[in-house]
């Protein structure tokens, strides 16, 4: 084997290896989001606003339930956070996308 096919062999091996511990990491920090803000399921809506504030946006979806979307940004990566309010101000699911 020459030097040029070791070269590429070691360096493609850190690539892999590398986006393996990239993922590793989201898929921590998805876990840990979702075992903290999935912790307000059950609860009212008023401690929900008590922890994260007043929503960003809200909208009533197609089930009639009120929904509350907290908005925000880390390293230019847009966090969505969304909360399904029950028609008795209990919350009923929660969701996020982009969180890290």
């Amino acid at each position: 084997m020459n030097f040029k096919n070791l070269i590429i062999i070691l360096s493609l091996s850190f690539l892999l290896f590398g986006c393996q511990t990239i993922k590793e990491k989201s898929d921590a920090v998805a876990e840990k989001e979702n075992q903290k803000y999935g912790s307000l399921v059950g609860k009212n809506v008023n401690e929900l606003k008590i922890e994260l504030g007043n929503p960003t946006e809200d909208f009533v979806n197609e089930n009639g339930n009120k929904v509350f979307v907290y908005k925000s940004k880390k390293f230019a990566i847009p966090c969505d956070r969304k909360f399904e309010i029950g028609n008795n101000d209990i919350v009923i699911s929660f969701t996020s996308s982009g969180c890290i």
